[in-house]
């Protein structure tokens, strides 16, 4: 019998959200253990706001609804509040009834600011790595460290040269600048709208952008993230941040790192040997002067599994890049831009370790 298609929903439901989403679902996994890691960050939660006045929104429900939003990528918070609106498991994800209203997306963007001044996204990726260190999920001797360009939020028309007085453009939308016959260099121009992006490229015949240069530390056993660091791309800032993620390395016992070919310089492998950490990085045979590792360390079979495991590095990237959005930031400032690309780092480990954890372990 053909049913019929009535219009009027109903008017009462007495379904909460948690029953509406399925006990397999990944999403399960996944806020069990941002829950966890939300839950050990309450301390630094209470010393950030005040005791007394209107309260704010939950700092918890703030970082579960960017997570919502690096997941599904979910371009804009405007789109995301929409999405939060009328989706059963993006409010059960956030932690929000069915009847809950939405907030507003000024003051969702406002809030969320105030955790974009504090360290809170590296002390979250902290809180998710020590889940996967008590999972034996990580190793503590075995890294790889790597770095990318991540296009900034300016345009080529806004990298001026600097202390020129600028004169007001035809179209303040979209104004119409002559670049032809112009030499430009970081040292003599910077953007007017991203002061501390730089003009970079990824190699030789590539097109100039203005950047920032995001770099990982991760661990060879499955590819999960120890660490980010985000630098202005100036030419040495893969290797400066590799040094800076080494540093933070724990434990007294000598660790190795993996890299490519732009980490084989004489002052990188003798800092990270000064460190206690055996450069397992690529051969570049074609640099002038020769190469900075030599028989001493390639003839060991750790060589060859480093250089083989380091190239699970580029799945993190890709993963972030894609699907977190982190390809071109909303946000301008290294500052921000730090705090986005950690955390995002942060999300990936929880997509990931999702499927290293056996079903019902997490």
């Amino acid at each position: 019998m053909r049913g019929h298609d009535h219009q009027q929903s109903d008017m009462f439901s007495y379904l909460s959200p948690d029953q509406r989403v399925r006990q397999d679902h990944p999403l399960r996994a996944i806020r069990a253990m941002a829950d966890l890691a939300l839950w050990n960050m309450s301390a630094r939660f209470d010393a950030m706001y005040a005791e007394t006045g209107r309260p704010s929104i939950a700092p918890e429900r703030l970082l579960r609804a960017q997570l919502i939003q690096m997941l599904y990528s979910v371009r804009s918070e405007r789109l995301l509040m929409e999405e939060i609106d009328y989706s059963v498991l993006f409010r059960w994800f956030v932690g929000m009834n069915l009847d809950e209203p939405v907030w507003d997306a000024t003051v969702f963007t406002k809030n969320r600011d105030r955790l974009l001044d504090g360290d809170v996204a590296r002390e979250f990726l902290l809180e998710v790595v020590r889940q996967a260190q008590e999972k034996n999920l990580t190793s503590d001797e075995h890294f790889t460290v790597d770095g990318t360009l991540i296009d900034a939020w300016a345009s080529l028309k806004s990298f001026q040269r600097k202390g020129e007085k600028q004169t007001p453009p035809d179209d303040p939308g979209n104004p119409s600048v002559d670049f032809h016959g112009e030499k430009r260099s970081n040292q003599t121009h910077e953007s007017t709208t991203d002061p501390d992006a730089r003009l970079a490229r990824k190699g030789n015949g590539k097109e100039a952008k203005l950047s920032y240069n995001g770099n990982l530390l991760t661990e060879n056993r499955n590819g999960l993230i120890v660490d980010a660091e985000v630098l202005q791309a100036n030419g040495t800032a893969e290797r400066d941040a590799a040094l800076l993620l080494l540093e933070q390395v724990a434990g007294g016992k000598r660790v190795t790192v993996a890299g490519d070919k732009g980490y084989d310089t004489k002052d990188f492998v003798a800092e990270c040997r000064h460190l206690r950490v055996t450069p397992h990085v690529a051969q570049n045979t074609k640099r002038n002067g020769g190469n900075a590792i030599d028989g001493r360390t390639t003839r060991h079979p750790g060589y060859g599994i480093s250089q083989k495991l380091r190239k699970r590095v580029e799945e993190s990237f890709g993963w972030m890049k894609d699907i977190a959005l982190m390809r071109k930031v909303r946000h301008r400032g290294v500052h921000r831009v730090a705090w986005l690309f950690t955390f995002a780092a942060a999300a990936y480990n929880l997509v990931r370790m999702r499927k290293l954890i056996p079903v019902g372990a997490a």
